[in-house]
């Protein structure tokens, strides 16, 4: 029986060209076709983005995307072969289906999973997940793939976006639990801290949450072009 949380549609194997105007990727197919993917990560992609590495993308037969095909992830090989999730979309779908799976003991029981819920004093936000049960548990997902010396990082550029995120968990406790999951898009980081290089701030705001009752909890997860698996929390390393 399949432990993968996820699995993705039939993927084509290539190579990266070149990475541009953020959601663009020139591709080289297998087969030898250039194609042109659409690249599923605003961000900097920091370190993971190596021309001529290999990929894997999907590919979608909607007329009305412009672009048929979608990166889903890269093959970096330093220190070892290791495949680093891009699609940001992915991450949400694969912690709905773990969380209605109930495979973190650390959330405890809850009786539903109810995603992009509005909350926070003006009711102008939405936290990604809400567990409800006797008490209420609100969950927000950050996806990561920066790595340096085997720790994952977030976020790996200024993130104002996140920063709010933490203030607003930051009002819950101890009314409701709150709680930071990162989905580290790659197997081979066992520990995890915040991205202080690129945002102090950021780093300063997650040290408080903590202080103050926020629950982190960094996910490992093994990429493959057959699907993703759980394996497990990374050790916090600040």
């Amino acid at each position: 029986m399949s432990d993968y949380l996820y699995h993705y549609p039939p993927l084509f194997p290539g190579k990266l060209k070149r990475r541009y105007k953020r959601f663009l990727a020139d591709i080289e197919l297998d087969t030898g076709e250039l194609i042109t993917a659409h690249c599923p990560n605003t961000g900097p992609m920091k370190d993971v983005c190596e021309i001529d590495a290999p990929v894997q993308v999907s590919y979608h037969d909607n007329p009305k995307r412009k672009l048929a095909y979608t990166w889903e992830m890269i093959q970096l090989q330093q220190p070892e072969p290791t495949w680093v999730g891009i699609n940001t979309a992915l991450p949400n779908k694969v912690i709905k289906l773990a969380l209605e799976a109930r495979i973190f003991p650390q959330l405890g029981n809850y009786e539903a999973v109810k995603p992009e819920v509005v909350y926070g004093k003006d009711k102008r936000s939405r936290v990604d997940f809400v567990l409800t049960g006797e008490s209420s548990i609100y969950l927000e997902v950050k996806n990561t793939t920066w790595k340096q010396d085997g720790i994952a990082l977030f976020p790996d550029t200024v993130s104002d976006r996140g920063q709010k995120h933490l203030r607003e968990l930051m009002e819950l406790p101890p009314t409701s639990r709150a709680v930071m999951l990162y989905f580290i898009n790659r197997h081979d980081c066992d520990r995890f801290t915040p991205g202080d290089r690129a945002d102090p701030v950021y780093g300063q705001l997650l040290r408080e949450a903590i202080s103050k009752g926020v629950e982190v909890l960094p996910c490992r997860f093994q990429i493959a072009p057959a699907g993703i698996r759980y394996l497990g929390l990374a050790q916090l390393a600040f």
